[in-house]
């Protein structure tokens, strides 16, 4: 017969999952805040170097079923995608590479101002640029939030992922060899990486919804095709060094513009994936050291302000000219605030792959932790002084 610790130790997921659970349902009732801000709360205070009731972060079943969490929300996003609105105005995706390019010079020399090495720099601000599709689609969802604003950030959010998955793969190689003569061939590997992920991606929304059509009766199939799809499709980027990232994002892309009806219940990919975002949430924020957040504090809010005033301003800068006011520009720029769960997935591959940077990133361990927290009560206050939830008219 086991012993005590081994089944406590065998329950230890299940149990946060379920507390985290109800403290978001408890939390968001009492308070009116997202309940992914009191997951994350759940999943920092159970973690091995904090209370320790969670096993260290490894990569065993947990991680992967946070990768398979992580690509749904990913296929979600690219399914919302419009790729031709880029086209018909290309200023949104001008507003896009200039909020990310300035959100990266920004933390850059913010981060030497702090005396941080060049390196650890160059990857802080890489990190930066991202903001978390996980969040905004988990904030879009829950307050059932449409417009020009919630439009705009599921779009621009999908562009800064692709941005900082490249931007973090180049300065990685770059720091594993420490040379200037691999950054070159670093940049070419990672844009050819990158290349091949999105058609990958691309063929499963090309194949996936051609077998849902022979099939018949893609109301009933459509959600665990795709989710099993997904599934596939993660694994084989990992398996293969590809980016994940950009292979759901592209398959969710092409099956949009298949035209596979994604009903309105579907969203979230149902129970699956309320359960998943749950799990990916509590073990983004059980990966945290409370050392390494308290050591990084003061350059980490320093980090979140310049982050949160260069994505402002560049998006707010192009506001007029995309055909939106400056007031939902600069709402716009708020909202692409979250950055935690996309971080903490990018660093912890880093970690399998042999690359431990989060003891060099202590302040990109407490900016984490921040938006982890912070992160959705920002993005829900935006969209509810734009107006686009259902509860805005109830917004102060």
């Amino acid at each position: 017969m086991p012993d005590l610790l081994t089944v406590l130790t065998n329950l230890s997921w299940p149990i946060a999952i379920a507390l985290a659970w109800l403290a978001g349902e408890f939390g968001q009732r009492l308070t009116g805040l997202p309940r992914i801000s009191f997951y994350g709360l759940v999943g920092f205070a159970l973690a091995s170097s904090q209370l320790g009731a969670l096993p260290p972060a490894d990569a065993g079943p947990v991680l992967a079923l946070a990768d398979v969490s992580f690509g749904l929300i990913l296929f979600e996003l690219g399914y919302r995608i419009n790729a031709r609105w880029f086209l018909t105005n290309p200023w949104l995706l001008a507003s896009a590479l200039v909020e990310s390019l300035g959100t990266f010079v920004a933390v850059y020399f913010t981060a030497n101002a702090f005396g941080t090495s060049t390196l650890t720099s160059l990857m802080l601000a890489s990190l930066a640029m991202s903001s978390s599709p996980a969040t905004v689609i988990r904030i879009v969802n829950e307050m059932r939030s449409s417009g020009q604003v919630t439009e705009r950030v599921l779009h621009l959010s999908a562009v800064n992922c692709l941005l900082a998955v490249f931007a973090f793969n180049v300065i990685l190689g770059f720091w594993i060899f420490h040379t200037a003569n691999d950054i070159g061939a670093a940049a070419i590997d990672t844009l050819v990486r990158l290349l091949l992920s999105l058609t990958l991606g691309a063929i499963f929304g090309v194949v996936v919804p051609a077998l849902l059509r022979q099939l018949g009766n893609l109301a009933r199939d459509a959600t665990v095709a795709f989710a099993i799809a997904v599934m596939l499709l993660v694994s084989i980027c990992y398996s293969s060094g590809l980016s994940s990232v950009a292979a759901t994002l592209a398959f969710g892309l092409m099956a949009r513009h298949r035209r596979v009806a994604f009903s309105q219940a579907q969203r979230n990919f149902g129970a699956l994936g309320e359960l998943l975002t749950v799990l990916l949430f509590v073990y983004a924020a059980s990966t945290l050291d409370w050392r390494k957040v308290a050591a990084g504090a003061s350059l980490a809010l320093a980090v979140v302000g310049v982050r949160m005033l260069a994505k402002t301003i560049g998006v707010t800068a192009f506001a007029r000219l995309s055909g939106i006011t400056w007031r939902k520009g600069a709402l716009t720029g708020l909202a692409l605030t979250p950055v935690s769960v996309f971080v903490i997935l990018l660093l912890e591959h880093a970690r399998q792959r042999g690359v431990d940077v989060l003891d060099e990133l202590r302040a990109m361990a407490a900016v984490t932790m921040l938006l982890e927290v912070f992160g959705p009560i920002i993005i829900q206050r935006a969209l509810l002084w734009a107006r686009e939830s259902k509860g805005s008219q109830h917004a102060s």
